[in-house]
């Protein structure tokens, strides 16, 4: 019996894939598998049970994803999965800043009690006029899920779209529209788009990456969205693109408190996967993940250790190790087996920055000795025998 801790409430189509072999458990420490959401888990204890973590979500700002990866503790993520209601909603914000519709919906709630106010509007709309997006330059920084899914849109609403991302992977090529422009950096579309829309990771190289250099690149009166994450832009050097006029409205999907009370802002409370498809989509990815590898090793859309697919195992038994990529490890390894005359049948081996994953299926199950080789191994962090 598998033990899962769900911190989070977690989708019951999700968690409806579960068979009879896994139980829902109150105790983390006893859970070889956690599902998590929103929870901060930094300040968490790892259990020596627990093998993996899965986000029913994109972002995994709240995993200690070092932590875990010295644990041995893969930690899944569902890229994808909410990439159409993030979709949805940028758009929708676009719309908002370009129309300024907010401002509208503000004055029709001021002049609710106006009698005449079919009358008085008539007068009044012209201070909301906005602006048609059709035949508008649209920039997508980042060109993963979500960010193919907006270019598209764009170009649907007859919109000049142009994309930059560096690591386009072929899926998202191909399904990209052939009528947007690929660029090859962020500064051209600073320079040419009339509404810049970021779509990356937050990390060094991404922090404050919309500042007062890049502002001042951008047309005057641009509008820039933010659904990544919050610390894309720096907010101080937004207030004062707003105040001046250089930046039109900036919309975000991550206010804090300073977004909140600045003009010319158009803030959501972290709406963009907050959809019921959303989160139905995200748990079945999510438990879906979390199955494989319990019950076959294998690891996918992992954000701390390499995916690695070994398919089912079909021969006696299937070994799995979690350890540093350094030299000499897979020859320690195989030698464990061939001490004790066990025929390796099938290895596959995957690496990802310091940390690699080794799937073995052998003929028949290792010894506890052979096992207690491998474990003993300098750099090697998590053995278990998936079959």
């Amino acid at each position: 019996m598998v033990n899962i801790k769900c911190l989070n409430p977690i989708s019951s189509y999700g968690m409806d894939l579960l068979t009879k072999d896994y139980r829902v458990t109150e105790d983390v420490k006893e859970a070889e598998a956690v599902l998590v959401r929103s929870a901060a888990m930094h300040d968490m204890e790892l259990s020596d049970k627990l093998l993996c973590v899965a986000r029913a979500g994109a972002g995994v700002n709240n995993i200690p994803l070092d932590k875990c990866a010295e644990a041995g503790v893969v930690v899944f993520n569902t890229p994808g999965a909410n990439a159409n209601g993030v979709k949805e909603l940028v758009v929708a914000g676009l719309m908002l800043a370009s129309r300024d519709l907010v401002g509208g919906m503000q004055w029709i709630s001021e002049n609710r009690d106006d009698e005449n106010i079919n009358k008085t509007m008539e007068k009044a709309k012209k201070a909301f006029a906005g602006k048609e997006a059709m035949g508008k330059k649209l920039g997508v920084i980042g060109l993963g899920a979500i960010g193919v899914l907006v270019a598209n849109a764009g170009a649907a609403l007859g919109m000049e779209v142009y994309g930059c991302d560096p690591y386009l992977s072929v899926e998202h090529a191909l399904s990209l529209s052939r009528s947007v422009h690929l660029v090859k950096t962020n500064e051209e579309i600073f320079r040419e788009c009339d509404y810049i829309t970021v779509h990356v990771p937050l990390m060094d190289a991404t922090k404050y990456m919309i500042n007062e250099d890049s502002i001042a690149m951008m047309k005057d009166g641009a509008i820039v969205l933010n659904f990544a994450r919050d610390l894309l832009v720096k907010d101080e050097d937004m207030e004062k693109a707003l105040t001046s006029g250089k930046i039109a409205k900036y919309v975000t999907d991550f206010p804090n408190a300073k977004t909140a009370n600045m003009e010319g802002v158009i803030a959501f409370p972290h709406l963009g996967a907050s959809t019921e498809e959303s989160e139905d989509n995200c748990a079945k990815m999510a438990v879906r993940e979390v199955m494989d590898y319990l019950e076959n090793g294998n690891i996918r859309c992992s954000v701390n250790y390499p995916d690695c697919d070994a398919g089912i195992c079909n021969t006696g038994s299937r070994l799995t190790i979690c350890h540093k990529n350094i030299p000499n490890m897979l020859s320690q390894f195989t030698a464990a087996f061939s001490g004790e005359g066990v025929n390796i049948e099938n290895l596959v081996n995957k690496s990802r920055s310091g940390y690699a994953y080794t799937v073995i299926d052998a003929s028949v199950r290792p010894s506890k000795e052979a096992m207690e080789k491998i474990v003993q191994i300098d750099g090697v962090l998590k053995v278990r025998l998936v079959k």
